[in-house]
């Protein structure tokens, strides 16, 4: 395999991939980037209708050493290995401290209708969601739980934002992901498609562990999750077959974004595994 070539921090290929921090930049040339080992191991793993997801990878000669499964990986999807000095990688990465490899990728999202088409069980919609941390975070959670697709509405952050990619450690490459979706049209298409529509809500009229008690629900399921400062408005809520709250049992004035998000992916998982008569613990 031949070196890769040295990389200096006035490279056209590191401003390139600089400009990548940046949303407009992101979405004219449809790239985005990846950071640290286990996003970009996920990267060079990931193909679409072919075309690997890994298009360019820069990494410092330790990592290189470090992690060379990683970088056989990534000559094997055909993208550009370069070794980078610690500067360069510092000078492209959006953390305060970078791991040694930032990978550049393409755009992995999946048109809405192809979602629709895999008639999917399980889904989390992000409705005016603007943290990239929380959009990242329950991203991980849905693939966790099982889900089988993430929508992000038409008001909600860039699936892409560095945050949003590192806070999901890998998962933008398991699960897929249509974005810019109107709530509108995203609860419609899933109603057509038999999913029940259930709006996670601290105001809710219906508690979770009601509704699991019930056992109603173990269908096909979308959990709609909104804004973190205001959650879902009442045209959103409107659109759901229920609203569901998290039970608060202490003390704690509510749950952040992620965390009853967690709380209600699982709790469909599981009550979708037990409809399917299907048991995660095997009894001796």
């Amino acid at each position: 395999m031949p070196s890769p070539e040295l990389i200096s921090p006035r490279s056209a290929r590191v401003a390139a991939a600089r400009r990548l921090a940046k949303r407009n930049f992101r979405g004219k040339d449809r790239l985005f980037l990846a950071e640290g080992p286990q996003a970009v191991r996920e990267a060079a793993g990931h193909v679409v209708d072919g075309t690997p997801t890994l298009v360019e990878l820069f990494a410092t000669p330790e990592a290189e050493e470090r992690y060379a499964d990683i970088i056989g990986a990534a000559h094997t999807a055909g993208a550009r290995v370069h070794l980078a000095s610690e500067e360069v990688i510092a000078d492209i990465s959006t953390t305060v401290t970078p791991q040694g490899m930032v990978g550049v990728c393409r755009f992995l999202d999946t048109p809405f209708e192809e979602i629709l088409a895999a008639r999917p069980r399980l889904v989390a919609v992000l409705a005016h969601v603007r943290d990239p941390g929380n959009a990242g975070t329950v991203l991980r959670c849905a693939d966790a739980a099982g889900a089988e697709a993430v929508i992000l509405t038409d008001a909600s952050v860039d699936l892409y934002n560095p945050k949003a990619v590192r806070a999901s450690v890998g998962s933008h490459f398991h699960l897929p992901v249509a974005v810019a979706v109107p709530v509108e049209r995203a609860v419609e298409g899933l109603k057509n498609a038999g999913v029940r529509i259930l709006a996670a809500d601290g105001a809710g009229d219906r508690d979770l562990d009601d509704e699991l008690d019930k056992g109603s629900m173990g269908g096909p399921t979308a959990w709609v999750f909104g804004n973190e400062a205001w959650g879902l408005p009442e045209e959103t809520r409107a659109l759901a077959d229920a609203v569901v709250r998290v039970p608060i049992h202490g003390k704690a004035e509510s749950l952040n974004l992620a965390t009853a998000a967690a709380v209600c992916l699982y709790a469909s998982a599981r009550a979708q595994r037990a409809t399917e008569g299907c048991r995660t613990v095997t009894e001796s």
